[in-house]
């Protein structure tokens, strides 16, 4: 009998990033070491996975006394804005290195993730066309 499989599930506000390779390329054409590639400030990565988002209290959990029993609640989350599939440039620093099936992740809180690229193609109301940003809309927080 095989063991069951196991599976990672992120939580809370974090990503699962697969990190891009870390070479970095001078203008000449050298390639420098990975020591020197760590030392960057910032790194790209695929997302794997996106944890729930941030979770919200329950708006009359405020008045209740702690020791009354409630009936089972189901948990809200303010969503995440990283998506499974978009490219992520994140400061290193607040990364964590995991290692899951011989292969290297990272885990990222939302809040270390700098710039999400997103393929248009891939989401409702197709592409962008020739635009290449687009200022941001009342409060939506796309580019």
């Amino acid at each position: 009998m095989s063991k069951p499989r196991k599976r990672l599930i992120v939580t809370g506000d974090r990503v699962l990033i697969s990190p891009e390779e870390d070479r970095i390329r001078t203008e000449i054409g050298l390639y420098l070491p990975k020591s020197i590639a760590e030392k960057e400030p910032v790194q790209t990565g695929r997302i794997v996975a996106t944890g729930p988002g941030i979770p919200l209290p329950e708006p009359h959990d405020v008045d209740d006394e702690p020791w009354k029993s409630h009936a089972v609640r189901h948990a809200r989350h303010l969503p995440m804005q990283a998506e499974a599939g978009d490219v992520a440039i994140f400061l290193r620093r607040a990364a964590v290195e995991i290692q899951y099936d011989n292969k290297t992740y990272l885990v990222v809180p939302q809040a270390a993730i700098l710039v999400l690229l997103r393929d248009d193609l891939e989401r409702p109301g197709g592409p962008a066309g020739d635009v290449i940003a687009r200022l941001p809309d009342a409060g939506d927080g796309t580019v």
